[in-house]
């Protein structure tokens, strides 16, 4: 269940492809493991998400990546892509998912090229929706630019 005012509380934003079946399978993972609802999601075909990735000068039409923006509020926030953002989500839900950081003495490159592997099959081994799914009721405030 979320918070009663998780709007105010995420403090980093998810941005998955919203038709994947495995980036919405991570956000239900995230989702039962963030009570604190550290984390708002937005799906790469918002508004919202072209805008902050041409911030950043990455291109909105490529959907094999997702991305977090981290303290996406702050007068700073930070985009982190592929195993990097993976890692940082496994380090903020903590617990034992926390232990997946070590994956992080790894060299990012040799990390990405994993990550790309299994972002290239994604669609094949997870599937994917017509349409971004709608998320639950008490979800639907850690979802922005829906």
């Amino acid at each position: 269940m979320s918070p009663p005012n998780a709007q105010a509380s995420g403090k980093h934003l998810i941005l998955y492809d919203g038709v994947c079946g495995l980036c919405n399978r991570l956000n239900a993972f995230v989702l039962s493991r963030d009570p604190q609802g550290k984390f708002h999601f937005a799906p790469l075909q918002s508004e919202m998400s072209r805008t902050i990735l041409c911030r950043y000068e990455q291109d909105p039409a490529e959907l094999n990546t997702f991305y977090i923006v981290s303290d996406y509020r702050s007068d700073l926030p930070v985009l982190l892509s592929k195993a990097q953002a993976a890692l940082f989500v496994a380090k903020e839900i903590g617990g034992v998912w926390r232990l997946a950081t070590i994956f992080g003495l790894l060299p990012v490159s040799l990390l990405n090229v994993l990550y790309d592997l299994i972002a290239r099959y994604r669609y094949r081994i997870f599937g994917r929706y017509d349409t971004c799914p709608i998320p639950r009721d008490e979800h639907k405030s850690r979802f922005v630019g829906l």
